[in-house]
């Protein structure tokens, strides 16, 4: 998954899985982007009723425990 986010006076930021992708992108898009890396899946299908059935199979996610930290920091540092 990637997603494209404001981030500090950078002009898009581009979140990606794994390091050396965040690298291979960055060369490619340049210097009006920030491409980091999240180490891995940020969120993951809840343990408990990860799908709703009765709601078109409406998928629940959570954020990982060991990721909330990343995830403070991609959000206090963006503007959606």
């Amino acid at each position: 998954m990637t997603t494209t986010i404001l981030f500090n006076n950078v002009k898009n930021l581009v979140i990606v899985e794994s390091p050396a992708k965040a690298k291979t992108i960055e060369k490619f898009l340049g210097k009006d982007y920030t491409v980091k890396s999240s180490i891995g899946h940020i969120r993951d299908m809840a343990k408990k009723n990860g799908i709703e059935i009765e709601n078109n199979f409406k998928p629940n996610y959570e954020i990982s425990d060991d990721k909330k930290k990343s995830w403070r920091t991609f959000e206090r540092r963006s503007k959606i």
